[in-house]
């Protein structure tokens, strides 16, 4: 769970998730005048938080694994290189933020008929990637202590079950997230109704500033700086405070409180598509 909110990626998770507050307006609410058009309207949140935030993990949790199976051989050599890899993901936020300041807008923000959905899991899969490679001169000390120590203690199996565990802790921090922000969008949108046409712009923005950050948090690591930035230390302090609080509540109730949210969402996603389909069908019979 710690591994969401690294020092190093801190600043990609509020990125991401007020980029998925805009992509999900822009899916639309398929709302209806009868309860069967308002649980659609509450279902397709909730299905895309569930989609989206899934990508990401997977993204996430793909990169852990080929760096956990390889980092017994090269982990000296992925900690000297991840700033570089760290700095050229903020840069292309950097420019990807600009482009979108300039009107610019990513294919798959775009809704389509068909390829849609393929697009947006394929990008988000592609952010979660980023996210790891961002985080992992912060994470893979983390990872390799987990891995290493399991398979000296208790075997090669115990190490793969500690890599898959670190992912999930991950996930569902991510997910759940997501899915509570999908819940909250229609009140969010609602406060927000007057700003909607600027929130492409506030995103592109934040994505701008994240890309800074990130440049300038790896560039100061690949100078060897000594000098202390009042930004990174107001990030970094925010970050701690954060990883903090996840600590205190403990591995165990944050797991439960997790499995309920993201659990809870897909259950009533997957039997509220159900009703609506059976209802469609008697209807039309």
């Amino acid at each position: 769970m710690l591994a969401a909110v690294n020092p190093c990626g801190f600043v990609l998770l509020p990125a991401y998730l007020l980029y998925f507050l805009g992509l999900d307006n822009l899916g639309g609410d398929n709302s209806g005048d009868n309860s069967t058009g308002d649980k659609a309207s509450r279902r397709a949140p909730l299905a895309r938080a569930l989609g989206v935030s899934g990508a990401v993990s997977a993204g996430f949790i793909a990169v852990f694994i080929v760096v956990g199976t390889i980092s017994r051989l090269f982990t000296q050599w992925i900690e000297l290189n991840a700033k570089y890899a760290g700095f050229a993901i903020g840069i292309a936020l950097l420019v990807m933020g600009v482009a979108m300041l300039g009107g610019w807008k990513p294919s798959f923000a775009t809704p389509s008929i068909g390829a849609g959905k393929d697009r947006t899991f394929v990008a988000m899969f592609g952010f979660g990637v980023a996210y790891a490679v961002a985080s992992i001169g912060c994470t893979i000390g983390f990872l390799t202590t987990a891995i290493f120590g399991s398979i000296g203690v208790n075997g090669f199996l115990s190490g793969v079950i500690s890599i898959v565990l670190y992912g999930v802790g991950m996930a569902l921090l991510v997910s759940t997230l997501t899915v509570t922000l999908a819940f909250a969008k229609g009140g969010l949108l609602r406060a927000l109704r007057g700003s909607l046409r600027y929130f492409d712009r506030i995103a592109a923005g934040f994505i701008v500033a994240t890309g800074l950050y990130l440049s300038w948090y790896w560039y100061l690591a690949i100078s060897q700086s000594t000098g202390q930035d009042e930004v990174l230390r107001r990030v970094g302090r925010t970050q701690s405070q954060v990883a903090t609080f996840l600590q205190a509540q403990g591995a165990l109730r944050l797991a439960a409180v997790f499995v309920i949210v993201v659990g809870g969402a897909a259950v009533f996603a997957i039997f509220s598509k159900r009703n609506a389909v059976a209802t469609t069908t008697s209807t039309n019979v």
